[in-house]
């Protein structure tokens, strides 16, 4: 028997369709098995088109049968098979495609005839898969018989430097693959390949949704049945049974009309494909026709999980051609702001590489993307609307994602993310979105007003509050991180500018109360100096404030660094956060008892004055909820003023 050279040129492109374009070895099975339900599928196309063709759908399966003795794995089909000439083309030609040619000839016909229209998912384009085949066998026998021949054919190579061919007998049409499985070395467990289950895993991950059985003999154990005539001493009794079993689900649930698919049906397959116990907030469910092609269903998660806000979580969308597996996280479909985001996308639009474990970066893949964004900003606008508890619940595990996202690239997103913004309100007692704020206003409002702190109750004892309040006015609490500088990115809401509580321009001033609080500053100016001078670098000024009502003391900041962002730089990079430090201003009440005391101090005991000072300033610092430098000092400080 003659053995034939591969008609491509070179060894070393054959040594690459083996070891270099595949990243995982199990890879092969779906390569396999993809070509397997290509044969199927042309098939079952043929007997559409010609009414001589007739098929047994019940034939139309692909079957799995593993030998541990022999050391094989059989892959076989009941698709179209192939004549000898064809087997020279498709497996002694690498990169040669018989998948591609048919393709491109229904296309040819389709283009001919308006009034046909192919509906046949052929995955294989590249002609390369069969040879993954070596990357797990060192011997491959081919066996195939054509639709409409009586001959049948065996190729057979070890990939290495050619490939012979003789006629066989086979009984059936189609082909049959079988691999010849490495021997297990130190690093590489080749045998793992000949193990049910671990073939049934990889079925399950890769080839779940193709749309043909994909079967295999399971061998098992059972109990047997206790026999009627049992005694007390009876010892249950095992026995060994095989079972054909079809490892793939064929129908995947986002190729169902929405319709056709209930809730429970959606909460089920999220529950077992990602491993939750609870069910998804919401469900996302997307079929669209046109330039691009593609169905998806993703799923708004009810809780976030234990890494999301580490480096180790990787975010992404499974994505499937043809209900084949290509990638299980995508990360190009989903932007980072939606990274919470689980599901998978459906399309055969996409430009893969060669291997089909990569997407390359096309039109098409940024279309989807654009898209599946904009669906998901709807759906959260709906609960927003119509579910607010369901929101409510949504934004506690990820409404920080969004503030994080809305920040990211300079604000670039901000426009899109705006709408979904939830603050707590001073007003009821509950979440608001910024349209809500904006609509309750009154006609006298200038600003959309927010005050920052560590949590709502605290912010909402703040004596800074109490002025805005008084007048009637809505506060937003900002317990977050990212809170401020969300503000100071959005800059203002529909033409009114965010304001803080601790400016001292929050409320507008007549030019009587502009001239009567600086005529309080002036006739100050000594108490003001002197606790400048006692507390030294501390503070970067002593004022009387305008923002105080009752208040007598508080701190506030001047600069572009707020107290706020101060902390935040504090615990997000403790070794530099003397680089991010606000600048602080100790404001005064004038009118308050402790003033009086500190005035009266003055003239009378300069150090008990200090002391005053000194005290002023570590209450402000509780006030706004910053550490103490000496809480030690703090307390020998309050019992020296007790005497």
């Amino acid at each position: 028997m003659e053995k034939k050279a591969f008609q491509a040129e070179s060894q070393r492109l054959l040594d690459l369709m083996i070891n270099s374009i595949y990243t995982h070895k199990e890879i092969f099975l779906r390569e396999l098995i993809s070509n397997a339900s290509d044969a199927t599928d042309k098939l079952a196309y043929l007997a559409l088109t010609d009414d001589k063709i007739g098929v047994n759908r019940d034939e139309l399966k692909i079957t799995l049968t593993p030998d541990q003795i022999a050391r094989t794995l059989t892959i076989s089909d009941h698709g179209v098979g192939m004549t000898r000439a064809e087997m020279e083309d498709n497996l002694g030609t690498i990169a040669k495609s018989g998948s591609l040619q048919f393709k491109q000839d229904m296309a040819a016909k389709d283009a001919g005839d308006t009034a046909a229209k192919s509906d046949v998912d052929i995955i294989g384009q590249f002609g390369v898969g069969f040879y993954s085949a070596f990357m797990v066998a060192d011997h491959v026998t081919v066996i195939s018989k054509a639709h409409g021949s009586d001959e049948a054919w065996k190729w057979e190579s070890d990939g290495v430097d050619g490939y012979t061919m003789e006629p066989c007998e086979k009984d059936t049409v189609g082909t049959d693959i079988i691999l010849h499985i490495k021997p297990d070395g130190e690093e590489e467990k080749y045998g793992e390949y000949l193990e049910q289950y671990r073939i049934s895993e990889l079925v399950q991950k890769y080839s779940d949704y193709i749309h043909y059985p994909i079967v295999m003999l399971m061998h098992k154990s059972r109990q047997k049945p206790r026999p009627e005539d049992a005694g007390d001493d009876y010892k249950p009794e095992w026995e060994d049974y095989d079972q054909w079993e079809t490892l793939n689900s064929m129908v995947p649930l986002w190729q169902r009309p929405k319709s056709e698919v209930t809730d429970e049906e959606y909460n089920q397959f999220y529950k077992e494909k990602y491993a939750d116990w609870e069910d998804p907030i919401a469900t996302v469910h997307v079929s669209t026709e046109g330039a691009v092609e593609y169905k998806a269903m993703l799923y708004i998660p009810s809780h976030a999980p234990y890494n999301f806000y580490t480096r180790d979580y990787e975010k992404g969308l499974q994505l499937y051609s043809a209900g084949v597996l290509i990638m299980d996280k995508c990360a190009d479909l989903l932007p980072d702001h939606f990274r919470f985001v689980k599901g998978v996308v459906d399309s055969q639009d996409l430009s893969l590489n060669i291997s089909r474990e990569m997407l390359q970066h096309t039109r098409q893949l940024k279309v989807i993307a654009n898209n599946l964004e904009k669906k998901i900003k709807n759906e959260l606008l709906r609960l927003q609307k119509d579910e607010r508890e369901k929101y409510e619940q949504f934004w506690k595990a990820f409404g920080l994602q969004i503030k994080y996202g809305l920040l990211s690239d300079y604000g670039a997103h901000k426009d899109m993310l705006k709408d979904l913004l939830l603050f707590w309100s001073s007003k009821d007692g509950k979440y608001t979105t910024l349209a809500e704020y904006r609509s309750r206003m009154s006609e006298d409002q200038p600003y959309i007003y927010f005050a920052a702190g560590e949590s709502v109750d605290k912010i909402a004892h703040l004596p800074q509050t109490e002025r805005i309040l008084d007048k009637g006015y809505e506060i937003l609490y900002l317990t977050e991180d990212p809170d401020e500088f969300v503000m100071s990115t959005l800059g203002a809401w529909d033409e009114k500018p965010f304001k803080s509580v601790n400016d001292a321009d929050a409320l507008p001033e007549t030019d009587e109360e502009k001239s009567a609080a600086e005529q309080k500053a002036t006739e100050n100016k000594d108490v003001l100096d002197f606790v400048k001078e006692t507390l030294g670098d501390q503070i970067k000024e002593a004022r009387i404030s305008r923002i105080l009502k009752s208040g007598a003391v508080c701190m506030t900041s001047d600069g572009p660094v707020t107290l706020e962002m101060e902390k935040y730089f504090r615990r997000m990079d403790p070794d530099h956060a003397d680089n991010m430090k606000a600048q602080r201003v100790l404001e005064l009440n004038p009118d308050s008892d402790a003033f009086a005391a500190l005035k009266r101090a003055m003239e009378s005991d300069k150090d008990k004055a200090a002391r005053y000072a000194q005290l002023l300033y570590s209450q402000a610092l509780l006030i706004a909820g910053l550490p103490l430098e000496d809480p030690t000092a703090y307390t020998q400080l309050v019992c020296s003023l007790m005497d």
